[in-house]
């Protein structure tokens, strides 16, 4: 199972040369872990952007993934992450839905560079 990390999804989505690289870590819809604050944060992107259609064709597919809604036992997870790692709440949310459904996490934020779990690839500056 692997959770695909709103950054990684904007490179692919860009079809930046890092998007490229991270295309061949996508996995199969049936294997992606699709939590509810990652739909939130591409819609919130892809509105942002002025792409509509895109915004649709994306949100039909994210729930064609195993969608992970933010329950009180992952909330309560991800505020001991955030102390414990001083994660931003949304990465907190992110790394704990991954935890709770034993998924890594496939991204290119630095904040999560180096914690277990993570296929952190850089960004080019």
């Amino acid at each position: 199972m692997r959770l695909v990390d709103t950054s990684a999804w904007i490179e692919t989505l860009v079809g930046s040369p890092l998007g490229q690289t991270l295309a061949d870590e996508l996995p199969v819809e049936t294997d992606w872990l699709m939590p509810t604050i990652i739909q939130h944060e591409i819609a919130k992107w892809l509105r942002r952007q002025g792409t509509q259609d895109l915004l649709q064709s994306v949100i039909a597919f994210s729930m064609t993934c195993r969608v992970a809604p933010l329950d009180t036992e992952i909330a309560l997870a991800a505020s001991e992450l955030t102390q414990s790692l001083k994660l931003a709440s949304a990465d907190a949310i992110i790394l704990a839905t991954a935890r709770r459904h034993e998924a890594d996490v496939l991204t290119c934020d630095a904040h999560f560079e180096g914690l277990p779990g993570v296929r952190y690839y850089r960004k080019r500056p």
